[in-house]
C-alpha cells in the first residue's frame, strides 16, 4: 500500500529524503517505517508524495516513488528521454539554480555534520552559463546484441544510448561510429558473467578544435580483423585524431588495463585550459568540464595568494593541469603522480607549454610526500586534488610537517572532504574557506576548492 511521505531534504546521491506523515505502520516482512527517515529516488524537498515501501532496515527505509501530490516549485521537466532509466544523471527534475543551492548545503552539511567544523565560510556554488553538452570524455559499456551506453539505475544493465546531452557531441559521432563498425564485423561484446567475448568498453575522448580520440577497452590483446576494423572506422568517422586499443584482461569493474596499443594516429590529443595547452592520453586523468576546469584552477590559485616565490608541491598532479596553472606564478612546482603515462603527459605539457621550474614524479603520494620531507624538500604552499576517497591519514601528516603556509585541497566528495579537514584541524591547519564549484551539472557530484591556513 503506497505510503504518503513528506519530504524534507535531498540525500547525498539526490534523492529525496523525508517521513511518513500517515499510514506510516507500514507492516512488512522486514518491519514497519513508523517514525524512520525515508529514502525516495526522484522526490524532492517541500513534495508530498505516494511511494511503495520495497526495504526497511533498523533506521532507515528505501521507496518507490509513485506519484507526487504536492509538487515542488523547483520540479522541471527533465530533457532527456532516457532520464528514467537511465543512472547517469540523478538530478534532471531539479531546477539548475536549484541543483547550485543543493550542492552548496551538501558541502555545509558535510563540513558540520562530519567535520564538526565552524567558522568556515561556504560560498554559492559556481554553475555553467550553459550546463549541457558539457563532457569530454565518455567511458560506455556494451552489452549482449552490441548494445552500448550508460549503465541503468542501481544495475549492470545496459541502456542503448544514441545520443548523450551532456555530452560533446564529439563523443555522440564516437558511439555511432563504432557501434556501427561493430555491428558490421559481427564483434562479440564482453559477457561479465562468463567473461567471455571481445568489446568490453568505448571510450571517447574529445579536444580543442574537434581532435576525436577512440579507445577500445578488449578483454583480450588479439584483435580479429584489426586493419580492416580499423580501415572501416575511420572512412566511418574521417576526422578521428587517434584509435587506441587498451587490454582489459581482469575479471573487476575497473574499466582500462595496464596495456595500450595505438591503432591508428596520434598517442595524444590536446585541450586547453586558460592560456595552457595540454596533451591527453588515454589513461591520463583530465577533468572531464574544461570550462569549469578553469573556473575550479584559478580559484586554487587566487585561495594559495601567491606572491612569486613559493615552492608549491601538487600531491596528485595527473597530468600537471594545476601544477602547470600555477608555475608561472611561483619559484617551483613539483608534482607527484602514481600513473607513469600521465607524468610523461605532464613532463611533455610543461615543455610544450615552455614551463621550465616544473618537476614530476612517479609515484604513490603516500609514500613520496615523507621521501621528499626526509630530503628537506619544503613548500610553502601543498596543493592537493585526490580520487573521492581522500587522502591517506600519513599523507596529511605529512603536510603537516613540512608546515606549509596553506593547503589548497580540491575536493570531488564533501565526505572525505570534511572527514580530512577535520584530521588537517587536528594537525594544527584551520578550514577558512570554501568555494563549491559545479563541474557535474545534473548530477549529484559537487567539488570544492577549500583554503586551509596553518594556525599561528
Amino acid at each position: 500500500m503506497p505510503q504518503l511521505i513528506k519530504i524534507h531534504g535531498l540525500g547525498s546521491s539526490g534523492e529525496g529524503v523525508g517521513k511518513a506523515i500517515r499510514n506510516a505502520q507500514c507492516v512488512m516482512r522486514n518491519g514497519n517505517i513508523d517514525g524512520l527517515t525515508i529514502f525516495v529516488e526522484g522526490a524532492l524537498p517541500d513534495e508530498e508524495i505516494l511511494a511503495e515501501i520495497e526495504t526497511v532496515k533498523k533506521n532507515y527505509a528505501i521507496a518507490r516513488l509513485v506519484e507526487v501530490v504536492k509538487s515542488s516549485s523547483e520540479r522541471v521537466k527533465p530533457f532527456c528521454s532516457l532520464y528514467k532509466e537511465c543512472g547517469g544523471c540523478q538530478l534532471q527534475h531539479l531546477s539548475y539554480p536549484a541543483q547550485l543551492k543543493w550542492k552548496r548545503q551538501q558541502v555545509i552539511d558535510a563540513i558540520e555534520r562530519i567535520g564538526k567544523l565552524g567558522g568556515v565560510e561556504i560560498f554559492d556554488t559556481l554553475g555553467m552559463d550553459n550546463p549541457l553538452r558539457y563532457r569530454n570524455k565518455m567511458q560506455f559499456p556494451v552489452g549482449k546484441n552490441l548494445v552500448i551506453g550508460c549503465y541503468a539505475r542501481g544495475s549492470h544493465k545496459i541502456i542503448d544510448t544514441q545520443s548523450c546531452l551532456i555530452q560533446n557531441e564529439g563523443n555522440d559521432k564516437i558511439l555511432a561510429a563504432v557501434r556501427n563498425v561493430a555491428k558490421k564485423f559481427s564483434i562479440q561484446p564482453y559477457n561479465e558473467d562468463t567473461h567471455k567475448g571481445f568489446l568490453r568498453h568505448v571510450m571517447g575522448r574529445v579536444g580543442i578544435n574537434g581532435e576525436l580520440m577512440i579507445v577500445l577497452v578488449t578483454a583480450t590483446k588479439s584483435f580479429p580483423n584489426e586493419k580492416n576494423f580499423v580501415r572501416a572506422l575511420i572512412k566511418e568517422l574521417p576526422e578521428v585524431t587517434s584509435i587506441q586499443q587498451n587490454v582489459q584482461t581482469y575479471h573487476n569493474n575497473v574499466i582500462l588495463g595496464r596495456d595500450t596499443k595505438i591503432l591508428y594516429g596520434k598517442p595524444t590529443i590536446h585541450d586547453k585550459i586558460g592560456k595552457l595547452t595540454f596533451n591527453i592520453s588515454a589513461r591520463s586523468f583530465f577533468q572531464v568540464n574544461t570550462s569549469q576546469a578553469e573556473i575550479l584552477y584559478k580559484t586554487s590559485r587566487d585561495f594559495a595568494e601567491l606572491r612569486g616565490n613559493e615552492t608549491i608541491i601538487d600531491a596528485y598532479c595527473g597530468t600537471g593541469t594545476i601544477s602547470l596553472f600555477m608555475a608561472k606564478k611561483v619559484r617551483k612546482v613539483i608534482g607527484v603522480e602514481v600513473v607513469s603515462s600521465a607524468v610523461a603527459d605532464a613532463i611533455k605539457n610543461a615543455r610544450e607549454n615552455n614551463i621550465r621550474n616544473a618537476e614530476f614524479i612517479v609515484g604513490d603520494a603516500v609514500k613520496v610526500l615523507p621521501k621528499l620531507f626526509n630530503d628537506g624538500i619544503f613548500a610553502e604552499v601543498v596543493i592537493v586534488d585526490p580520487p573521492r576517497a581522500g587522502c591517506d591519514k600519513k599523507v596529511l601528516e605529512t603536510f603537516a610537517a613540512m608546515q606549509p603556509e596553506k593547503i589548497i585541497y580540491v575536493s570531488c566528495n564533501p565526505a572525505t572532504l570534511a572527514r580530512d579537514l577535520k584530521i588537517l584541524d587536528e594537525l594544527g591547519y584551520k578550514a577558512k574557506k570554501i568555494q563549491p564549484v559545479d563541474m557535474f551539472p545534473f548530477t549529484s557530484h559537487v567539488e570544492a576548492v577549500t583554503q586551509i591556513i596553518k594556525n599561528s
